[in-house]
């Protein structure tokens, strides 16, 4: 007489095999229709192996049911994104020995089959079960996991998103610079806003580019947008090399206003009359803490910029030396603009007497100015000396940057060749050129240049 058992079912000569239809909503997670394994020759063989089948296939099933119902979209910004976690789900498999490279299937006498099982089946059990039979309230790592455990190789990689192309930006190309992590998180925000939720990169059209632009633009000048467009673009292009993505960036090309409508960049500064520069330092002399006033004579007298000013170390300035000067350079409490900026600045007149009042100060500090000389103290140097710049002169072009182009002003009057104010000013030539030249020539045509434009007329 035929046993009835359920999903067992006789094939003829094939023999035995158990055979059951995979539930409509989990057809995607397991890839297939049905689940169906061979049980032997026999009616014996088949009833001797049927328990442990069955339980394999409803392990199967639980296993999808979870993948299914854990929550997979997540918000921008989030802590992980569905690519991470396959990421670290193929991380644990590894770390468990488990072959990555294994295809899901195989008998009760696989030793992979049977290891994942157990390890699926103690993850699944972590869960309480709802009215459906299967585990409720699976977090999305877990998930993860089982379907790494059970799908195997078939497992497809989920596309990259914009946040994991944030992620791979921040750790690839900001690194730890904590000013441009928070310019990040900040630029991200305004495309999480814009979007309302994470995006595949291969989702995105240029309409979602262009509702980020309009949003950005709302309330902020057409530079800080194309500042913020292009920090997108450059997150999304890396992503694409380093995922291999076959897609395009619908940011490319993508400006705040039309070049012929922005504002030229020599409108957006300028500097400092000599009246006005006289009045400011007058204020700042007269009342300004000790240390603002040296990095502003600093300012006047070399022209740097004022996060390399303030961000010297006690041992950048060379006050025995033949000419003395400053040393602008990268280091672990200041990054400098780019690779250009790297250079010897000499200290002449006033800036001279500021730099040794400045290393007086400073003691046995290893901060020239230790109050500035930390992350985020060039902008609270910028906003102490602001203050004194904005009751002098009004103009909101005018702004402690000014110095410095004040400096270019009195380097151009002074006749001194344009090659030369880049090696003062620490500006790119685009020429090859500039990288030649050995440092103590470079100082003392520096040293030259700023006695021309100081003490021999352009002051």
């Amino acid at each position: 007489m035929m046993i009835l058992v359920q999903y067992l079912q006789k094939r003829g000569k094939a023999g035995w095999r158990y055979r059951r239809k995979v539930p409509p909503a989990l057809k995607a997670f397991l890839g297939r229709g049905e689940i169906v394994i061979p049980l032997g020759k026999t009616e014996a063989e088949a009833m001797a192996r049927y328990k442990k089948v069955h339980a394999e296939a409803e392990l199967q099933l639980k296993t999808a049911a979870l993948g299914v119902k854990a929550p997979q979209a997540v918000s921008l910004g989030a802590a992980d994104t569905p690519l991470n976690q396959f990421q670290r789900a193929d991380k644990q498999i590894r770390q468990w020995k488990l072959d990555p490279d294994w295809q899901s299937g195989g008998g009760d006498s696989d030793h992979e089959v049977v290891a994942r099982d157990v390890i699926a089946e103690s993850i699944a059990q972590k869960y309480p079960v709802g009215d459906d039979g299967y585990p409720v309230d699976v977090s999305s790592n877990d998930a993860a996991l089982l379907r790494a455990l059970m799908l195997g190789s078939r497992e497809v990689q989920p596309d990259p998103t914009l946040e994991d192309a944030r992620k791979l930006y921040l750790e690839e190309r900001v690194g730890d610079d904590k000013t441009k992590q928070m310019e990040l998180d900040r630029i991200f925000k305004l495309v999480r806003e814009a979007l309302g939720r994470d995006r595949k990169l291969s989702s995105l059209k240029r309409q979602d580019a262009k509702e980020v632009r309009a949003h950005m633009i709302d309330g902020r000048k057409a530079s800080s947008v194309d500042r913020y467009l292009n920090v997108v673009r450059a997150a999304i292009n890396h992503a694409i090399r380093e995922y291999d993505l076959k897609v395009t960036n619908s940011f490319m090309y993508l400006e705040a206003a039309p070049k012929d409508k922005a504002e030229p960049d020599k409108d957006k500064r300028r500097p400092f009359t000599l009246d006005e520069a006289a009045a400011i330092r007058a204020r700042i002399m007269s009342t300004a803490k000790e240390d603002l006033q040296h990095i502003w004579r600093l300012l006047d007298g070399t022209g740097s910029r004022l996060a390399e000013a303030s961000g010297l170390r006690v041992s950048d300035i060379h006050l025995d030396h033949a000419s003395p000067h400053m040393t602008v350079e990268w280091h672990a409490d200041r990054r400098i603009k780019n690779r250009v900026s790297r250079r010897n600045v000499p200290l002449i007149g006033d800036a001279l007497e500021a730099a040794r009042a400045a290393v007086k100060a400073a003691g046995n500090a290893t901060m020239l100015f230790p109050a500035y000389g930390r992350p985020r103290g060039p902008a609270s140097a910028s906003a102490a000396l602001g203050k004194h710049v904005r009751a002098c002169v009004s103009d909101p072009k005018a702004t402690t940057h000014s110095l410095r182009h004040l400096m270019k002003d009195r380097l151009r009057l002074a006749g001194v060749t344009k090659s030369d104010q880049d090696i003062v000013l620490g500006h790119s030539s685009g020429s090859v050129g500039e990288d030649y030249g050995g440092d103590e020539v470079r100082l003392e045509v520096a040293r030259r240049a700023l006695e021309k434009a100081l003490l021999g007329g352009g002051r």
